[in-house]
Parts: structure tokens; C-alpha cells; sequence
């Protein structure tokens, strides 16, 4: 189960934010990821409350007011390979939405799945 956490500087519109999580969303599928398994976060915080360098360490170009930062957490094992694999698959979609993939960053946190508690507070996969 994947949780997508979008951060974005205000404002941004619906379409905006719902063409980058479209395309997250079909990356993962696309990785084997359940079509169902749809749980996602939009943050969208002030100028002073999201900072970051418009070039480090190696953007072509310099982040601007569209810049992403998508989070995803999602249970440990997954390889390097396939980790490539979503990312190259995620930067044709957003490039294909119209959003520049120099301006976006991906971040993958992992856990275990004893750490998942779906609903009711069960914990299905101990």
C-alpha cells in the first residue's frame, strides 16, 4: 500500500495536482502496484512554509514555482531496478501532462509491513 504525499507551493489547481498524482498512481500500477490501492496527500503550503534550491545538486535548468516533491511510502523490498523502472515510467507520464520532470523529486521511504494497519486497527499481513 503506497501513501503518496504531494508537496506543492500555493496555489495550484485541481487539474495541477490531480495530473501529477494521475500519473504516480499509474507508475505504480504499471510496477504491480493494485489498481485499487489508491491512497494519496496533497500538501500545498506558502512560499515561507515549502524551500528549496532552485538548482541542487544537478537540475538542468532551476526549479521554479511548479517545482513537486512527491513522497512514497510504501513497504521495504522493492529493488533498485524497479525503483528506475517507476521513475523513468513517472517522468514520461508527467512530461506527457505537461509538467517538467526537471521539476519534480521523488523521495521513497520504506517500512515494513507489520507496520500497516489498513482499517479497524488490524494488522493483516503479520
Amino acid at each position: 500500500m503506497p501513501l503518496i504525499t504531494l508537496t506543492v507551493r500555493k496555489p495550484k489547481d485541481a487539474a495541477f495536482k490531480s495530473s501529477v498524482l494521475d500519473a504516480v498512481h499509474a507508475a505504480l500500477v504499471a510496477s504491480g502496484v493494485p489498481t485499487a490501492d489508491r491512497f494519496q496527500r496533497v500538501l500545498e503550503l506558502s512560499d515561507e512554509d515549502f524551500r528549496y534550491d532552485p538548482g541542487y545538486p544537478d537540475v538542468a535548468g532551476a526549479r521554479g514555482e511548479d517545482f513537486v516533491l512527491i513522497e512514497i511510502l510504501w513497504s521495504a523490498g522493492r529493488s533498485v531496478k524497479v525503483k528506475k523502472a517507476l521513475l523513468a515510467d513517472l517522468m514520461q507520464r508527467l512530461q506527457a501532462a505537461g509538467r517538467d520532470p526537471e521539476n519534480v523529486m521523488v523521495c521513497f521511504k520504506e517500512t515494513t509491513w507489520e507496520n500497516w494497519a489498513f482499517a479497524g486497527g488490524r494488522l493483516i499481513h503479520t
